[in-house]
């Protein structure tokens, strides 16, 4: 992982707040980890050390018919999906049968539950797909599509506020923030985070921002389940200071972090809304501290202006997804 970048001459060197060296021992915000580790700049990659007993325990026989059973059952949903998606006039339970080579007994069971929680119908004898199901495909090439329908918004916006965007998508599974798409300052001096980066929300724009726009529930569980761990001396550890950012973040519709995950640097983040009002994805941009102070003003107006454009994306993919439906 990349966090500063200083072009000089000669070779690209990468610098971390500060200016020091990202490989140096004595660099204070990194923390050794006991055990094997690998340094990089601004992070430590800690790697386990997996211990095997000298006896390991074998699976037991029921165990491993069980899960040859889960396997069987999963490829005949699936071999069913595939089967329907090409029939428009739908399929009796006995061609399902054949075409799958499954039998009829183990394949009911699968089709009356993928019609009870709507992603098949039955009517006539025939089995078809559900709404569910256009609904699935509909949000999944949204997903594919979204981002290079966006990417030229977040080019241009890197261009206007010459500090490095990024695409970030909130992990609702792990409870993190992950950067999906980054558009690199042009500035010899940037902030850089390579694809695929996950950060904690609690500490970050982008994920404070998405956090902060989530229900009050999931919001709850994720301050009693999260250790709120200092990472920089700017981090906020205080479950009540946390909840009250947040709900000054929904009031203002933007996010601000100042050295909360890596010294010098600073983050400002917006959401983008679902079509149902949620927010699970948002942009965000990056800039060394000194610089974001004096750009605040105007990175706030070229944000708002960005999410503005993207929502009408966004909105444009909501119909596509109604359209599917009906």
């Amino acid at each position: 992982m990349r966090a500063y970048s200083h072009q000089g001459h000669g070779p690209r060197a990468e610098q971390q707040a500060g200016y020091k060296s990202a490989t140096s021992d004595s660099t204070p915000h990194l923390r050794r980890a006991a055990g094997p580790y690998k340094l990089e700049a601004f992070g430590v990659l800690r790697t386990r050390t997996v211990r095997h007993t000298a006896n390991p325990r074998q699976p037991s026989e029921t165990t491993l018919v069980a899960e040859g059973s889960f396997a069987r059952s999963a490829m005949r949903l699936v071999a069913l999906f595939e089967v329907l998606a090409k029939s428009e006039e739908g399929v009796s339970l006995a061609e399902l049968s054949v075409t799958t080579a499954a039998p009829k007994s183990s394949l009911l069971g699968i089709l009356r539950s993928m019609v009870a929680l709507g992603y098949m119908e039955h009517g006539h004898g025939l089995y078809r797909l559900g709404p569910k199901s256009f609904r699935l495909a509909a949000d999944i090439l949204a997903i594919r599509r979204f981002p290079n329908l966006v990417r030229p918004i977040l080019q241009d916006l890197a261009a206007k506020s010459g500090e490095t965007v990024f695409l970030v998508v909130l992990d609702r599974l792990a409870r993190r923030v992950t950067y999906t798409d980054v558009i690199e300052s042009a500035n010899p001096l940037r902030y850089i985070i390579s694809t695929g980066t996950t950060r904690p929300l609690y500490s970050s724009a982008g994920g404070l921002m998405l956090l902060a726009y989530q229900d009050a529930e999931w919001i709850e569980s994720y301050l009693a389940e999260t250790p709120l761990e200092a990472l920089t001396p700017q981090t906020t550890t205080d479950p009540q200071v946390l909840r009250q950012r947040l709900a000054q973040i929904r009031r203002g519709g933007l996010a601000i972090s100042r050295e909360e995950t890596v010294p010098g640097a600073a983050g400002l983040a917006a959401p983008i809304f679902n079509a149902d009002g949620g927010v699970s994805v948002g942009i965000l941009i990056g800039a060394p501290i000194d610089r974001f102070e004096q750009e605040l003003p105007e990175l706030e107006r070229l944000l708002r202006e960005a999410t503005t454009r993207v929502a009408g994306i966004a909105q444009a993919l909501a119909g596509e997804k109604t359209a599917a439906q009906d």
